[in-house]
C-alpha cells in the first residue's frame, strides 16, 4: 500500500489497472461509533439479543460502514487527496461481523479524459470472499 501523501495523484498520473488496498478489522467500537455518527441505530447492529433472532444469528456491521473503507482508499490513496466522489453503486453480498478483517480494494477500470473522470471497480472481501461489490466514478484534478 502506498503511504499517504497529501497531494494525491493528478489525472495524468493515472492508468487503467492501477489499484490500492486497505484492510481494517471491524470492532464493536467501530459499529457503535458508526451508529452514533450516522444515526442508524438498527438493533441488528447494536443489540445482541435482537440480532440472535435474525437470519444472521448475531450482530453485523452496517453495510455503509464496510462501504466507507472504499472511501478511505479513494480519498487518501487512489486517486487520493483532491479527487471528488461523483457516484457509487454497491451490492452487499455477505454480512460483516465483529472481528472480521475487511480487505477493501479499488481498481481503475477506465479513464474518461474529456472530463477528467475515472471509473473504478470497488470491492470488499473477508477471508477471500466478496462481501461488497461495486463501482464508482470520481473526478480527478489535473496539474495546475
Amino acid at each position: 500500500m502506498r503511504m499517504l501523501d497529501r497531494t494525491g495523484f493528478t489525472y495524468s498520473d493515472l492508468s487503467v489497472g492501477m489499484s490500492e488496498e486497505y484492510i481494517k478489522t471491524i470492532t464493536d467500537n467501530d459499529i457503535v461509533s458508526f451508529a452514533e455518527v450516522s444515526g442508524d441505530t438498527n438493533p441488528m447492529h447494536l443489540d445482541d439479543d435482537f440480532a440472535s433472532e435474525t437470519l444472521f444469528r448475531s450482530r453485523i456491521a452496517h453495510g455503509m460502514l464496510t462501504a466507507s473503507l472504499i472511501s478511505t482508499i479513494i480519498g487518501t490513496l487512489l486517486p487520493g487527496p483532491g479527487c471528488i466522489y461523483l457516484g457509487q453503486n454497491l451490492k452487499f453480498l455477505r454480512p460483516v461481523r465483529i472481528g472480521d478483517a475487511v480487505l477493501a480494494r479499488v481498481v481503475i477500470e477506465a479513464l474518461i479524459p474529456e472530463k477528467k473522470r475515472v471509473a473504478l471497480r470497488t470491492t470488499c472481501a473477508v477471508n477471500d470472499k466478496l462481501v461488497l461489490d461495486g463501482d464508482a466514478l470520481v473526478m480527478v484534478p489535473e496539474r495546475a
